[in-house]
């Protein structure tokens, strides 16, 4: 009988193929597959070519690129001097998450799919697309998917004699159990750093540096809806270098009233103190967890308790609950048949995990400790586009961030956590530490100094433009052209002085498109189009790199489309020949994007 092992690789840039990965582990157990779900960067790649059985689960990220988990990974499959046969003995199943509104829908579950039968793998089943834009999320065609796939697999692995799938009234292990100490916390490890602020490894995730924030300023007027905030932060002694385009990433914490709230629902006692044992050998320990460690610094900085919690929380859920009722609705929730309520009662008024603890009282009671890691998923660092340059700036960072605070149906608004921990704070009124790092951005600036840019970035998305506008005024660099796109000149209008300054002097061409100031709105897709020769002339003639970052709703396919009809409208091409050109600028990077939804 062929070897029933089951491993589940994933890229995960949210969360949400690591849930899915985790989701089928749990299902390959109750199936007795002796399951692994690793990260594709975590796993050793050499050896797929022993694995009899793997799934692999990619998101796809911004412009078709996989996520920062599964890089080293993708660079290792795609080296052309892999034998034809590598992976010849193995049977494997690939599930793409992915948005159907952007261009490369899951783009690289398709190119992975592909390039696993190049290696000869067998594909137990065709390539699973899973959509964000469904009414009922990638779960419309992950259900399905995931049906298929056992059956194909129970061909090749039926399951031994006398065995049967594990029903679902059955709990499989946690994850870890919760070892507690009797005293109260006294000086636990939280960090690698020490209290100087002396680090000990270049920043990252799992070192980051505690940064002390120097100022942090609203921008935008104080009666406009949006708050937008220029926040420095000082990195003396980090060993931090950035460029422009460079991104970084912040450590929220949880507020205190979401803790004190949390504590008092699951009967916790913030100040004690615990240790963790994996249940099973091969699960690492969270890496970013000191051992030992307290209930309040596990629920401030580590658990997610404020995200919108997945399908997988409310199955798990269901099986502490001593309450019919709560019972019979968080199975229901959990179910195939339970999507469109759940989407309903969760996504759509994007209802926190913490609150729908309180709506399940019974249930949340008698939650064991022990499932918290299994429950709640580890909050996750946010990305911020650096909008300073080091040349500029040194020892500094800084980050423009809007405010997230909007309203659904219920009382309370919702909040962003990061931005909102970060506004709340007060550097003159109190010494802030934030933990962050910097990694590389998508955006990548030309290092010559004849070569112009031209940057599209209304809102926030100016963000890394800032950064490079600086940069390249301290190198001396002119030939820089910004189209920013606000509401209105005196409402949301940041860096004004700073911009108009530089469009004096010559170092910057400054175009700006105000869309409230006027009865008819104008974005930047029409000032692209007013300025079509010049555009034209500075692409074709001067070799010109071309830059969007923004929102991804509609304003890069706006701003695209009014590109290709400067080509057409300047320089005579017809629609396939502009289609080319746009392709041909984004092979040699001479255009580039970062987007975020």
């Amino acid at each position: 009988m062929a070897e029933r092992k089951l491993l589940v690789l994933y890229g995960s840039e949210t969360g949400t193929a690591q849930d899915v990965a985790e989701r089928i582990g749990r299902e390959g157990v109750r199936r007795h597959f002796t399951c692994r779900v690793v990260s594709l960067d975590s796993y050793t790649v050499a050896d797929l070519i022993r694995e009899p059985l793997v799934v692999f689960v990619c998101s796809t990220t911004g412009q078709g690129e996989p996520p920062d988990n599964m890089k080293k990974f993708w660079r290792f499959i795609f080296r052309r001097n892999l034998p034809a046969d590598s992976l010849s003995l193995m049977d494997c199943g690939v599930l793409g998450l992915g948005d159907s509104s952007y261009p490369k829908f899951n783009f690289i579950a398709k190119k992975l799919s592909k390039r696993l039968i190049q290696l000869g793998s067998n594909a137990l089943l065709p390539v699973g697309l899973g959509d964000d834009q469904h009414d009922l999320g990638p779960d419309a065609v992950i259900d399905p998917w995931l049906k298929e796939f056992w059956e194909q697999a129970f061909k090749i692995y039926p399951l031994p004699p006398g065995l049967n799938v594990l029903g679902d009234d059955v709990i499989l292990p946690s994850k870890y159990s919760f070892q507690f100490e009797d005293d109260a916390a006294n000086g636990v490890s939280v960090g690698p750093c020490d209290t100087n602020g002396r680090i000990r490894c270049l920043p990252s995730q799992l070192h980051p540096f505690p940064a002390q924030m120097i100022s942090n300023e609203r921008v935008t007027d104080e009666s406009h809806f949006q708050d937008v905030r220029l926040i420095t932060f000082d990195v003396t002694g980090s060993g931090i270098e950035y460029s422009a385009g460079d991104v970084a990433m912040i450590e929220p914490r949880n507020s205190p009233d979401s803790v004190e709230q949390f504590c008092d629902l699951l009967h916790l006692d913030p100040r004690k103190v615990f240790l963790l044992k994996p249940n099973d050998p091969v699960t690492p320990l969270p890496a970013r967890l000191p051992q030992p460690c307290t209930v309040q610094y596990l629920v401030e900085r580590y658990l997610d308790i404020n995200c919108v919690p997945r399908r997988s929380f409310f199955e798990l859920l269901s099986y502490f609950s001593p309450d019919e009722l709560e019972q019979e609705k968080l199975k229901e929730f959990s179910s195939a048949e339970g999507q469109e309520e759940l989407y309903s009662y969760c996504n759509r008024l994007r209802r926190t995990t913490l609150e729908i603890l309180y709506d399940f009282p019974q249930t949340t009671a008698a939650i064991p400790s022990d499932y918290l890691f299994d429950l709640i998923p580890g909050i996750r660092p946010r990305a911020f586009s650096i909008a300073s340059s080091q040349l500029t700036h040194p020892n500094q960072i800084q980050i423009l961030m809007a405010v997230v605070r909007y309203k659904t149906k219920l009382k309370k608004p919702r909040c962003g956590l990061c931005s909102s921990w970060l506004a709340s704070q007060n550097p003159q009124q109190s010494d802030v530490h934030v933990p962050l790092w910097v990694k590389k951005g998508m955006l990548q600036f030309p290092t010559d100094t004849e070569t112009p840019v031209i940057m599209v970035g209304p809102g926030t998305g100016v963000a890394p433009f800032r950064a490079a506008i600086q940069e390249r005024v301290a190198e001396g660099k002119k030939g820089s052209y910004l189209f920013f796109g606000c509401r209105g000149k005196l409402k949301d209008f940041f860096c004004r002085v700073e911009w108009e300054e530089l469009n004096q002097t010559g170092f910057l061409t400054l175009i700006t498109a105000f869309s409230r100031d006027q009865e008819d709105k104008i974005y930047v897709q029409h000032r692209i189009k007013e300025n079509g020769p010049l555009i034209w002339h500075l692409i074709q003639k001067k070799q010109a790199y071309f830059y969007i970052a923004g929102n991804a709703k509609m304003m890069p396919t706006q701003v695209t489309d009014a590109l290709k009809s400067i080509f057409q409208s300047e320089g005579g091409l017809s629609d396939p020949e502009s289609e080319h050109l746009l392709l041909e600028l984004e092979r040699c990077s001479r255009f580039q994007t970062e987007t975020w939804s």
